[in-house]
């Protein structure tokens, strides 16, 4: 039987493919290809937790666990959550295990949206959040921020496009793609608009530790927040975890209720080794983990000043693994540039509007990547660039 397009749901017909998937299949394809593209730390997970795996499958933990996750993971990240952000959540009814931050957001807006309902979205910004809107039946409303004000989501802007209809703000900062932050002052500033129009503010911080200067601060930190922000966080970033995928949401009890609800019928339960393991890197996972830290924030001066010099201007990310410098000089689109450089010089990265429309201009480069892949990259792009500009 040919022909099954037809039987395709219209709403899935038109989401569109992931723009960094289509550049990993294309670097898949490829041989010598220095990727920038995918965001994933190059480190292996740490051997003390990958242990941890290994001694709970001697032990014979391959079962399921509860929907919500193992407890004493749970009671782990109510302690890290404490120490990091300053914010108490209840491990029994506030945390929610998922299978990485991707299904939290997926099942929180599924949780919240009615039909119609509009969802806030800063863009440029991570490539599942407006499909996973409207695949929940909302409204993505993307709310646009600018260089110029290093990609903080401004209070004028929010306002602006607030309508009736409108009922979650999604925040991630430390930001992918752009490597923007939003400080204390800055989160307080949206404060009086997301109570004053009744908004739950879904925030992604899976970036948080990888902010170079100062301290992440949570909006749910903030007065009067706690109880209407959901907090996404993992452990894939940070603790070189992505394979591992697990991740966590935390919020009031009848928000995390109302995701558990959904998560029990479509994924029951984390796997239960990536739990184990989990627990072992929040217990004793810190050292590492600041270490790499260390290196990504070598990485990023390294990759800025490289940058910056080949004549991409490019302002200086404060978190995540990610540059966002403008291409309009070499006079060509996100997605021509990003093409032809793959195929002349062999070196991934991602176009901007891949993030959203305002991100046209743009692309993305993540240094999560060897010195020595960031420095034959930068050799590869300023040949790229000079040629452009000769043309």
């Amino acid at each position: 039987m040919s022909g099954m397009e037809s039987y395709v749901s219209g709403l899935v017909k038109n989401i569109p493919w992931s723009g960094i998937r289509k550049f990993f299949d294309l670097v898949s394809q490829s041989e010598g290809v220095i990727s920038l593209g995918v965001g994933e730390p190059d480190f292996v997970t740490p051997w003390h937790v990958r242990e941890a795996c290994w001694y709970s499958l001697e032990k014979g933990y391959t079962m399921y666990t509860s929907n919500s996750g193992l407890p004493e993971l749970r009671d782990e990240i109510a302690l890290y959550e404490k120490r990091k952000i300053g914010v108490e959540f209840d491990p029994a009814q506030g945390i929610l295990i998922t299978v990485g931050v991707s299904e939290a957001t997926d099942i929180a807006l599924r949780a919240l949206l009615e039909p119609g309902d509009e969802v806030l979205i800063p863009e440029p910004c991570f490539v599942s959040y407006a499909p996973g809107a409207e695949l929940a039946f909302g409204k993505a409303v993307p709310v646009e921020t600018f260089v110029e004000d290093q990609y903080r989501l401004r209070p004028d802007s929010l306002a602006a496009c607030i309508t009736p209809r409108s009922k979650v703000l999604i925040l991630s900062y430390p930001s992918n793609p752009t490597g923007g932050i939003m400080t204390g002052p800055d989160l307080q500033a949206l404060v009086d608009i997301i109570i004053k129009n009744d908004l739950i503010v879904i925030s992604d911080e899976i970036y948080s530790e990888l902010t170079y200067n100062g301290k992440h601060v949570s909006i749910a930190s903030l007065p009067g927040m706690k109880d209407r922000t959901l907090v996404l966080d993992g452990l894939s970033k940070a603790f070189a975890m992505t394979g591992w995928r697990i991740g966590y949401a935390c919020g009031h009890p009848d928000l995390i209720g109302a995701m558990t609800k959904i998560h029990q019928y479509t994924i029951m339960c984390a796997p239960i080794m990536g739990q184990m393991a989990a627990i072992e890197a929040l217990r004793n996972g810190e050292v590492e983990m600041r270490k790499m830290v260390e290196d990504y924030n070598y990485r990023r001066k390294l990759i800025l000043n490289g940058l910056n010099q080949i004549g991409l201007d490019c302002f200086e990310p404060k978190g995540a693994f990610y540059c966002f410098p403008s291409i309009r000089s070499t006079g060509l689109s996100s997605e021509q540039f990003c093409e032809k450089l793959l195929f002349e010089e062999q070196v991934a990265v991602v176009p901007g509007n891949a993030f959203g429309a305002c991100g046209e201009g743009f692309i993305r480069c993540c240094y999560a990547a060897s010195i020595a892949n960031i420095e034959e990259a930068i050799e590869r792009m300023g040949r790229f660039v000079n040629r452009q500009k000769n043309l």
